[in-house]
């Protein structure tokens, strides 16, 4: 029922930052546990990091970490991934995902994704 949309892809230089955010409808995003995971051409879906339904806890991928910050707005309606130092090893589609109670490395909901290509 629930609809995760993501925004805020686009084309980067190595070094800079994006910001993407994942709205839901249909149902409050402070029911789940959020995450993002992101998929290269020809690549396998890979983790990059998730966020409690409090906002407490966060848990990110090796390859990423220290880079990127997950986040949830006060109002609990947006759910951030802040992506600092960008390297052309991040080009990937990015998708939001959604665990009812606790986090799942097989969400209950997925995003349509957004495209991230970071240039040398």
């Amino acid at each position: 029922q629930v609809q995760l949309v993501e925004s805020g892809g686009g084309l980067v230089q190595a070094g800079g930052s994006l910001r993407l955010s994942c709205a839901a409808s249909g149902r409050a995003l402070s029911d789940y546990a959020m995450g993002w995971f992101r998929q290269a051409p020809g690549k396998e879906r890979e983790f990059v990091g998730r966020i409690n339904r409090s906002g407490y806890s966060t848990a990110y991928a090796d390859s990423v970490r220290g880079r990127f910050t997950i986040s949830r707005d006060n109002a609990e309606t947006t759910v951030y991934l802040q992506m600092n130092s960008l390297k052309p090893e991040d080009t990937a589609v990015y998708y939001c995902a959604a665990s009812r109670i606790t986090w799942s490395q097989k969400p209950d909901y997925w995003g349509q994704g957004t495209q991230v290509t970071v240039s040398s």
